[in-house]
């Protein structure tokens, strides 16, 4: 459970970083299912952004039950897990993530939905830690975001640098089985991994059930597992509050 003060610290900065660790036994679990999951598909080497649409078993990491604790402390007793991915940022191949805000991407409406990163292995300035831009969820607004296609990227949006002050960045350095968590709304980003060491890291995305999933408002160019059209919502806690949620497994 997350204590009083690092709530505050959540709805105040957009992130927490909690004093908590995942066993290393479901670490080393969680490494092994990435290499399966690479051994099947290759082309995910540096980032998997549906990962339950192609293994079923990190589902079991989405319901650990310290886990869900610290959400429903957040954003309280009804929420779902809409996805799961897997930023890999090999050694000196690992692609650099421009800041951004992560509601710009999502069809969530209203926008609402904690994220909760766990390090698989241990995330240093060197190999591409996430950076957080503190207060930036607190508009409740998101900014313009613009194309942008250059190489090395794993994310095609770039917020306008007139949104935040990168000079206020955190870099949120952790050890294999440290977790931070942030809100949809905070600007944040990641450097590039030019170093000797890989950052594999696991997202699970928590959305309270007040929200909608909303499939008729995704990209419908893309077509399979991939498609945010096609990902498959697990009810964690509660029930769905707005009735209109799709909970048929698609993958």
């Amino acid at each position: 459970m997350l204590s009083e003060t690092e709530v505050e610290q959540y709805h105040r900065d957009g992130y927490v970083i909690p004093d908590y660790r995942l066993d290393g036994a479901l670490v080393e679990e969680i490494k092994d299912a990435h290499d399966r999951l690479l051994a099947k598909h290759p082309e995910f080497s540096d980032y998997c952004p549906a990962l339950l649409a192609f293994d079923r078993s990190f589902l079991n990491v989405g319901r650990h039950p310290d886990l869900v604790a610290m959400v429903e402390q957040l954003i309280g007793a009804n929420f779902a897990l809409w996805n799961s991915s897997f930023f890999a940022k090999p050694a000196q191949v690992g692609t650099k993530t421009p800041f951004h805000q992560d509601g710009r991407y999502w069809p969530i409406e209203p926008l609402a939905s904690c994220s909760i990163w766990i390090a698989i292995d241990a995330a240093t300035t060197e190999n591409g830690c996430l950076r957080f831009i503190p207060g930036t969820h607190k508009s409740r607004a998101l900014a313009r975001h613009d194309f942008n296609d250059a190489d090395g990227l794993s994310l095609p949006l770039e917020i306008d640098a007139d949104a935040y002050d990168e000079s206020t960045a955190v870099d949120v350095v952790l050890e294999p089985g440290q977790i931070s968590l942030h809100d949809i709304f905070l600007v944040h980003g990641s450097e590039a991994n030019r170093s000797q060491k890989s950052r594999r890291g696991m997202t699970l995305r928590y959305m309270p059930t007040s929200s909608v999933y909303r499939r008729d408002q995704t990209d419908g160019r893309r077509a399979g597992p991939l498609s945010m059209a096609e990902r498959t919502l697990y009810l964690m806690r509660g029930g769905d509050l707005s009735g209109q949620n799709d909970f048929v497994v698609r993958y």
